[in-house]
């Protein structure tokens, strides 16, 4: 049991690429958290996919223990939390376990979109804040100039900033002396009821569910009979223990403390992340405030490529969920995939990151529907339906008006690229709120319709810029909107899984664009295929697959013509009938494709 008044619970808070993870590696080498055989880049991001991508996923927690310049002892609680706007829900969930923040910014780069929106969040907890600007080492670094910055724009003291370089290790140590130094001790009470907050839970396959706590007041020991507040569930603990990045067990957890609990937890519905754990038997009185739920804004399905590997999808789905709270799910069926499951997501980022943990976590073969946005329908009876798939659209003579969601971006870009930000916004039927500068960095921020965000805009965003814009959002309520469906069909068959919805003024170019690009991706078959694309009962575009022909004449030398004629007709015949009772099966590398719909 350490003393509370030497802990320190921070977050490491940036944009992305600016250097988190880099920074957390050296602050455990420093301490000592691992030794320099067990210590690799980016350390804490343990999931395979993080390390490929370069990106931070799920939050992680260390333990460190740091000597510092007093000859005390202090006991450091790190949360690496991750960058990118889709996974800000994960970084709202570590803040609220901290007292206080480090925030990177990139001495190159500056302050970014998502440095803003990451500061605000840090702020509405109450933390103390502390910057620190990374890269220095580099010949490309400007830290007065991103001093400046960072007090222009987001309106923090800049002027005790710590200049560090996490690659060289340059500065690191300052940065420890002022964890010690500059951020507050976390309050809470050993002799009380024992309150203690959900930060996150994961499945491990030979423990069951962990559980990532931060004890508030009391303590948490192994064998005590543990009762989550919102479910009423009650466990036995039985193991304690921190993460040093090793998961390490110790006998206790004190006020203040970070570390985890297994409890033989078999279900995923028990715990809920954001919930306050308290003791059976002398219960806390009231649970902590916890995170607000967090929205799936982005919907698509996904369906086994198998049908009898439904069962097995609908596990894999459960277990990710409890390692991934912001991700929902719901049962659906389509008549031409068959059982599947419709997904909410954060973000095509997320939903991207997702199937692809389906797919390598849990040996999945998925196929994926587009990504839709919830729409509003308001009915002629006055009644009020959420849309989540295009499928399920009421009949149009039913509808009275449909209201789609628009969202608040902050776009930062350097002046030169500015024009073709504002050209791209537009074209996204986006309406400027304001526009600003700080320096020779342009601030825009825009409303914009979410569906016309959800395709592609961030791959956009980042190519008309050469990459140097930065783009973070919020929801904004609902509007109006000029909303239609466009239906995709293959030989007359309409094709679900590809129907869509879109503004009235893009739907007969997106139609078109679907059904050119069906037609290089659907094999030929014996027979005409005729792709197209309706509105209602209008077709505003058709693309035509043509047959392939077999040589039936070639066996003929020379001869009578009229045998070759009879041949053909033959031939014309069967086609026809082929045509009428043929079937057209669209390949799964061609759903998906079709799917990723681009401007290009």
């Amino acid at each position: 049991m350490s003393d509370i008044a030497r802990i320190r619970n921070f977050a490491i808070i940036a944009h992305i690429d600016h250097g988190k993870s880099t920074l957390a590696d050296r602050l455990i080498q420093l301490c000592g958290g691992l030794s320099d055989r067990e210590m690799r880049d980016q350390v804490l991001d343990s999931m395979d996919l993080e390390r490929e991508r370069g990106i931070t996923i799920k939050a992680q927690t260390v333990r460190l223990l740091y000597k510092a310049a007093d000859g005390e002892t202090y006991q450091l609680n790190l949360m690496d939390t991750p960058g990118h706007v889709d996974f800000a829900y994960e970084v709202s969930r570590s803040l609220a376990a901290c007292e206080g923040s480090l925030l990177v910014v990139d001495a190159t780069q500056g302050v970014e979109a998502q440095t803003v929106a990451n500061v605000y969040q840090a702020i509405d907890n109450d933390h103390e804040i502390i910057t620190v600007l990374n890269k220095i080492d580099l010949p490309a670094a400007e830290p007065d100039r991103v001093r400046r910055q960072v007090e222009d724009v987001v309106g923090l003291d800049a002027a005790d900033a710590i200049a560090i370089s996490a690659k060289t290790g340059a500065g690191v140590a300052d940065v420890l002396e002022a964890l010690v130094t500059r951020l507050p001790p976390p309050t809470g009470r050993a002799d009380a009821p024992l309150k203690a907050l959900l930060v996150d839970s994961w499945y491990d396959p030979y423990l069951g569910v962990m559980i990532l706590v931060r004890i508030h007041d009391g303590h948490l020991r192994k064998g005590m009979r543990v009762r989550m507040m919102s479910s009423g569930a009650v466990h036995q603990v039985d193991q304690v223990g921190v993460f040093t990045p090793k998961a390490t067990r110790t006998d206790e957890l004190g006020p203040g403390e970070m570390g985890y609990i297994t409890a033989a937890i078999k279900t995923v519905a028990d715990t809920s992340v954001g919930d306050t754990i308290t003791e059976d038997r002398r219960p806390t009185d009231a649970p902590l405030p916890g995170f607000k739920p967090s929205l799936p804004v982005v919907f698509c399905a996904l369906f086994p490529s198998d049908t009898a590997e439904f069962e097995h999808l609908r596990e894999s789905l459960a277990k990710l969920r409890l390692n991934d709270a912001s991700f929902f799910f719901e049962p659906e069926t389509s008549a031409a995939l068959g059982f599947g499951f419709r997904c909410g997501f954060l973000g095509l980022l997320h939903l991207e990151i997702v199937q692809e943990r389906l797919e390598r976590e849990f040996d999945l073969d998925l196929i994926t529907t587009a990504p839709s946005v919830v729409y509003r329908v308001h009915l002629t009876g006055g009644e009020l339906v959420e849309l989540h798939n295009p499928a399920d659209m009421p009949d149009a003579v039913k509808i009275e008006r449909i209201e789609e969601p628009w969202i608040k971006a902050t776009i930062m870009v350097p002046d030169d690229y500015l024009g073709s930000i504002l050209a791209l916004c537009t074209e996204r039927r986006g309406v400027q709120e304001q526009l600003t500068y700080a320096g020779d960095r342009a601030m825009a921020v825009y409303r914009l319709p979410l569906n016309e965000v959800v395709f592609d805009f961030y791959d956009r965003l980042k190519s008309v810029s050469r990459g140097y814009a930065s783009f973070d959002y919020e929801m904004d309520g609902y509007q109006d909107g000029p909303m239609t469906k466009v239906q995709i069909l293959v030989n007359a068959e309409p094709v679900d899984a590809l129907s869509f919805i879109c503004h009235r003024d893009q739907a007969t170019s997106r139609g078109r664009a679907v059904c050119q690009r069906l037609k290089d991706l659907i094999p030929r078959q014996l027979f005409k295929i005729p792709i197209q694309a309706a509105i209602g009962g209008t077709v505003v575009a058709r693309e035509t697959i043509s047959a392939l022909r077999k040589d039936v004449t070639a066996k003929c030398y020379g001869g009578d013509v009229t045998r070759k004629r009879k041949l053909l007709d033959k031939q014309k015949a069967g086609k026809k009938r082929m045509r009428q009772f043929g079937k057209v099966d669209i390949p799964q590398s061609a759903f998906i494709a079709a799917l990723k719909m681009d401007d290009g």
